[in-house]
């Protein structure tokens, strides 16, 4: 990571892992006619989840890391939707993690080993 950089913040892609599921606060949020950070946190607040002002500013701007199932819940219950709907799964990038079979992964003829030849005998 850079410097300065917190972990759970950026692209998707940080330090070569692919993240599966694509966090989608914001487009809910959007659709619910919730267009800052600070009308979210003050929404979450009624309804009994206080959010640091940094906290709030890492769900809104970035794909967290870990988020605690209580506060998922009550952030579903604000903005009138299911985990499902904030939660996005990429199957696709899961696949592209999957490791290849060597064969596959191997360019050319498979190296077939020479059997039958003398082996030469250890120093004396």
């Amino acid at each position: 990571m850079g410097a300065g950089q917190r972990p759970g913040r950026g692209p998707a892609r940080r330090e070569g892992k692919v993240r599966e599921v694509r966090w989608n606060l914001r487009l809910k949020a959007a659709e619910r006619g919730i267009w800052k950070s600070t009308e979210m946190r003050r929404l979450l607040a009624d309804a009994g989840l206080e959010i640091s002002a940094g906290k709030m500013s890492a769900l809104w701007t970035g794909t967290p890391t870990t988020i605690r199932l209580d506060d998922l819940d009550v952030i579903c219950f604000v903005l009138d939707c299911e985990p499902t709907e904030l939660l996005i799964r990429e199957p696709e990038q899961v696949e592209a993690r999957r490791p290849r079979k060597v064969q596959e992964a191997t360019a050319g003829p498979p190296v077939t080993p020479r059997l039958g030849r003398s082996k030469s005998l250890p120093p004396a």
